[in-house]
């Protein structure tokens, strides 16, 4: 008799499993809105950053590979001049 009880339980699990899986993307489909309320804007351009800019520039050849050091020799000058980087003390060896 135990073994029926098993076997109606796991069968039930079973079904219960089927039927979510079957009419799970029909829900996934009604949580979509159909129409956008509301447009998004559109960017007028995207957005870079400087480092890009400078390798753009140098793979178009509008810069050259020493203009292009220059450049980011001076963007890390004024980054650790912005943004010094602090190195946390030595408190000894690891074999201590």
């Amino acid at each position: 008799m135990e073994m029926f009880y098993l076997i109606v339980v796991s069968a039930m699990i079973i079904t219960i499993l089927a039927v979510s899986a079957w009419t799970w993307p029909a829900l996934a489909q009604e949580a979509e809105p159909s129409a956008d309320p509301k447009p998004e804007p559109e960017a007028s351009a995207p957005r870079q950053s400087l480092e890009g800019v400078l390798v753009t520039q140098l793979m178009a050849g509008e810069i050259s590979t020493a203009q292009y050091r220059r450049a980011v020799e001076g963007l890390a000058a004024r980054d650790e001049d912005r943004h010094p980087m602090a190195v946390p003390p030595e408190n000894g060896t690891a074999d201590a």
